[in-house]
């Protein structure tokens, strides 16, 4: 359409009529660049849902659990939410949320979008738009007919509540005795913090992992001024008042005769190292999870865990930690569980050892990862089929399970091991597949017991999602200040973590033993415990709606 200045027209009307061309031109060349632009910020966003999809598919097939893995998710994670957000905001079509649930097909599908869902126990407030009884046209009286009903989903921001009581004191007009109600029990004598405000302090902090410091800022914002002094003492007798409590949690999940057994490492402050001139005065200690699930077996039992802080690595505290367990016992490889499986004077042990498939699997990808060796993905294909039949059996009976797994399983694990025992005369002794294969063979028993009993997992992975919370909450506080802190930290994920297992909300659950829990009969108390408590109503809860 453009021409050489030199052969531009004189006739002004011809000019005109190409400026107008050349406009009509450009914009249509900048609607289609837009269109471009829009299409590539859709693609760069299908491909990084993709990637964070490929990402945590990985880590659902190979059970990998390394922190690099975890990092490269939530990167992904981060980068995929700031580019949806910057589409949204240059997207002016009308929003649309997606439908209520996802369609069975598109259940694997990167979910971009879907409606809100909103719990029943919502509150919900009604507005009525009433158009009047008159017609506006004709003045004819109006009726009912129908209506159009449309819900808008918002929130009432959090407030402080100072609730003023009063005991009001009476005389006797004949005998002149004075009669007062007995102030009611607080969760701190004679401090004002009332249950709520607990709960929300202790689930902010152990849950959401929100430091004290930046919850002082939240509640200036909200009308009080809680010192952080203040804030940490409430914290700590909270947790007192929680002890009993805590104490029938660990008693009860530790008596099961099936526990699941991991750990992890946390960074503690040791302020006699940096006394000793020994680096910045952090030390690594470790918090272990004794998880309880017998969901996937249609157990009677309620789904609990335990977590415990310990200073160091050593087994002494692994072996004091499951002192009077019996029965089994599934976990990673650590040494320190050897001296439990070993035989007592009368023959036999006080746990059977069932190893973790999932452990095992990880091995053999790590191997494949970096060196794409075919033998270690023939590994993963053939311990991917055990897992083919365990979806199909989780949540059945523990009987179901093992008929299934003798009938099913049995020959494809029998024919795993002898495999296995081929591929070591065929590859170097010292690789780390070689040493992966050894593992295998060398708790051969223990990777087997699964077979002859319906009870027992595959893998450990219920140990491994309790430590999660524990992996969060790193990326915020750090460290633990001391032992003490991290033995406060284990007390608080034991009773927050158990109340979540079943499916209770820990900021509810929290509030109503911390407001019931001194005037319970200590011989009642197992009706606080997660799996027993129903929420009751109480005078301070009622002044304070």
């Amino acid at each position: 359409m453009s021409k050489p200045t030199e052969n531009l027209p004189d006739d002004p009307a011809e000019l005109r009529s190409m400026i107008a061309a050349l406009q009509a031109e450009n914009a249509q060349i900048a609607a289609e660049n837009a269109k471009m632009s829009a299409t590539l910020r859709v693609h760069d966003q299908l491909v990084q849902a993709l990637r964070l999809r490929i990402a945590k598919l990985q880590k659902l097939a190979f059970g990998k659990s390394s922190e690099k893995i975890e990092r490269e998710i939530e990167q992904l994670e981060l980068a995929l939410e700031d580019l949806l957000v910057a589409v949204a905001e240059d997207d002016e079509a009308l929003i649309d949320e997606g439908p209520g649930e996802p369609s069975p097909e598109a259940a694997d599908a990167p979910a971009l979008r879907r409606r809100p869902r909103v719990s029943d126990a919502t509150p919900r407030e009604r507005r009525e738009l009433d158009p009047g009884a008159c017609c506006p046209d004709c003045g004819g009286d109006l009726r009912v007919v129908g209506e159009d009903v449309s819900e808008l989903l918002d929130m009432i921001a959090a407030q402080m509540k100072v609730i003023q009581i009063a005991r009001i004191k009476k005389s006797c007009r004949r005998c002149e005795r004075m009669v007062q109600e007995p102030a009611p029990s607080r969760p701190i004598p004679g401090s004002m913090a009332g249950p709520n405000l607990l709960a929300h302090v202790l689930v902010s902090k152990f849950d959401d992992h929100l430091p004290l410091y930046r919850q002082h800022e939240i509640f200036a914002r909200m009308g009080a001024d809680i010192p952080e002094s203040t804030l940490v003492g409430w914290c700590g007798r909270a947790m007192k008042t929680l002890q009993p409590l805590i104490a029938r949690i660990e008693a009860d999940i530790m008596a099961s005769d099936l526990l699941h057994a991991d750990d992890t490492p946390i960074r503690v402050l040791d302020r006699s190292m940096r006394d000793k001139g020994l680096g910045k005065g952090v030390k690594q200690g470790r918090i272990w999870a004794y998880v309880r699930d017998q969901r996937p077996w249609a157990g009677a039992s309620p789904p609990g865990a335990v977590y415990r802080f310990a200073p160091d690595w050593k087994e002494k505290h692994v072996l004091s930690h499951l002192a009077d367990a019996r029965g089994i016992l599934q976990a990673d490889g650590y040494k320190g569980y050897a001296k439990l499986y070993a035989p007592e004077p009368d023959g036999t042990a006080r746990l059977q050892e069932a190893a973790c498939w999932a452990h095992l699997r990880r091995d053999f990808h790590d191997f494949w990862t970096s060196t794409k060796s075919e033998i270690a993905r023939e590994a993963l294909d053939r311990i991917g089929k055990f897992y083919d039949i365990e979806r199909d059996i989780n949540g059945q009976s523990a009987d179901v399970r093992h008929a299934t797994r003798q009938k099913l399983t049995q020959p494809k694990v029998t024919a795993f091991f002898a495999w296995s025992e081929q591929q070591l005369l065929r590859i170097p002794g010292k690789s780390d597949l070689a040493k992966a294969f050894r593992y295998g063979l060398a708790r051969q028993e223990a990777f087997s017991l699964f077979l002859s009993d319906g009870r027992v997992a595959i893998d450990n992975n219920p140990a491994e999602r309790a430590l999660r919370p524990i992996g969060i909450g790193r990326k915020n506080w750090l460290f633990a200040g001391a032992d003490t802190g991290a033995e406060t930290l284990a007390r608080a994920m034991t009773v927050i973590e158990t109340a979540k297992l079943n499916g209770l909300d820990p900021l509810a659950y929290l509030a109503d033993i911390l407001d019931r829990i001194h005037d319970h009969k200590i011989n009642r108390l197992d009706e606080l415990l997660p799996w027993n408590w129903s929420p009751v109503a109480s005078a301070m809860s009622n002044q304070a709606a």
